[in-house]
């Protein structure tokens, strides 16, 4: 048999593609090196600095590379993108300001992959505007907040009555989260059933410990365990979506009563309704944040009313006052939050020593100068929380915890930003801090906390997270 032979003029075909490939390469490279780009590193190939920043955790990544590189802005490569970090009060003022005009909001390929269906992640911006109307006229609107009071009171009880049992241990990191979750389901979904409850929170942890691991998608990994849970989650969501739009059918009369409601009933301006899995990406939304960011809040609040006495004195005196005021079995009522001036203090202290999140991304639209540096278009953006929340330029004695920092008029504009600013600012911020005070106020009128682990470490996941979970002995208080 006549032996096969590879034609030599193929050769150059082959090698086209990886020519043109590795020339895109050296081409940009060129191009970024007549650029005054931001000082800064970009880590090993692939990988970047994801390793090193999850090994230091975001504050002391920041601030190692804000003292090495720039106090203004450095460059750094995370999930595979190259990312101008942005510092201080000044680059949290630049970045929100420029929303929409300078640069966009942006979600990392990997987060969309465990949360999301895909085709439709990225809302076009006419209905993306309509579902925003729907959160502030009918959701998160000082009247609609108003009757949420009462309802996470009821919730925060039941909570109680079930888990803190006087004279225990609980875990408050897992105990919040469960709270948090069973209050968007009850806000949002009308859901209340706790089997259907916990189909939906139990892959959610799947997806918590995973969302922002790094992006392999192999099993075992927690990237793999995560698009797993997302999985689970969208399909038990979709059997509600399925449900609820059946209900609406054959019920008018159930129109509107939340949100999720009020997302099946709005239309397109051809006159078509939303498509479910649209929906169910913007729920997954607001679950992840209430699961998260919220509870991740709560708990470290919770950490620092038993790890500081004095503070939980005050607390607990302002508390005692508002339930003596309250007659037998009344729930909260907003005016009741109003008069919680020093626990949200207390919470807003708490966000800045230990935030919920790092901060967040935002794409270049243009390209662009800052600091006497060149951002190119397609560079993501980072703004974060620690390089102002520990700033001593803004805070005196940064480390201390002090709540007098909110009184007055409170810190400068742009240093304390845990709900972000400009016009992607935390649409749930106040749902946010009513949940929190409506569950300290519980807390702190039942129980005397007692931690059992006096220097529980922290780690960061998508969120700082106690590696105990925060145990707590719960000591009722003498009656």
């Amino acid at each position: 048999m006549e032996a096969l032979t590879f034609p030599s003029y193929l050769l150059p075909l082959l090698l086209l593609p990886f020519s043109l490939y590795l020339f895109s390469i050296i081409r940009r490279k060129s191009s970024d090196d007549r650029k005054n780009l931001p000082p800064g590193s970009r880590g090993w190939p692939v990988v970047g600095e994801n390793i090193k920043f999850a090994l230091l955790g975001p504050e002391k990544f920041i601030k190692d590379r804000m003292e090495k590189h720039s106090p203004e802005v450095f460059q750094t490569s995370l999930l595979g993108e190259r990312v101008a970090t942005f510092c201080g009060a000044k680059g949290n003022k630049f970045l929100f300001s420029n929303g929409n005009k300078l640069v966009t909001s942006w979600w990392p390929q990997s987060m969309k992959k465990v949360l999301s269906f895909p085709e439709f992640f990225d809302s076009n911006l006419k209905v993306d505007s309509a579902l925003k109307r729907i959160l502030h006229r009918d959701v998160f609107t000082p009247e609609a907040l108003k009757r949420h009071v009462a309802v996470m009171d009821a919730q925060a009880r039941e909570h109680l009555e079930r888990h803190w049992k006087p004279n225990s241990v609980v875990k408050v990191l897992g105990l919040s989260r469960k709270y948090t979750f069973e209050l968007a389901c009850r806000v949002f979904l009308s859901e209340v059933d706790p089997v259907r409850i916990r189909k939906l929170s139990d892959p959610f942890n799947m997806v918590s410990e995973g969302m922002i691991s790094v992006p392999l998608d192999l099993p075992g990994t927690a990237y793999n365990r995560a698009i797993k849970g997302g999985k689970l989650v969208r399909e038990e969501l979709m059997r509600i979506i399925q449900e609820r739009r059946k209900e609406l059918m054959e019920k008018p009369e159930a129109e509107g009563r939340d949100l999720l409601s009020k997302m099946l009933l709005l239309r397109e301006d051809d006159g078509r309704p939303l498509n479910e899995k649209q929906i169910c990406n913007e729920i997954v939304g607001m679950l992840v944040a209430s699961y998260e960011t919220t509870s991740s809040a709560l708990t470290s609040v919770i950490n620092y009313l038993a790890q500081l006495p004095h503070i939980y004195n005050h607390v607990f005196k302002e508390q005692m006052a508002i339930a003596e005021s309250k007659g037998p079995n009344e729930l909260l009522t907003w005016d009741d939050i109003e008069k919680m001036k020093y626990s949200w203090n207390v919470t807003r202290e708490s966000m800045r020593l230990t935030p919920p999140a790092a901060g967040a991304f935002r794409e270049a639209t243009t390209e662009f100068s800052y600091a006497g540096f060149t951002i190119p278009k397609g560079w993501k953006t980072f703004w974060t929380v620690h390089s102002s929340h520990k700033n001593p330029d803004y805070f005196p004695e940064p480390e201390r915890f002090d709540p007098s920092r909110f009184e007055g008029s409170g810190p400068l504009p742009y240093t304390f930003v845990p709900f972000g600013g400009g016009p992607r600012m935390c649409t749930g911020r106040e749902y946010a801090r009513l949940e929190m005070l409506v569950m300290m106020h519980n807390v702190v009128t039942r129980f005397k906390l007692e931690k059992v682990i006096p220097n529980e470490k922290i780690n960061y996941h998508a969120s700082p997270t106690p590696v105990y979970g925060l145990p707590l002995h719960l000591h009722p208080h003498k009656k």
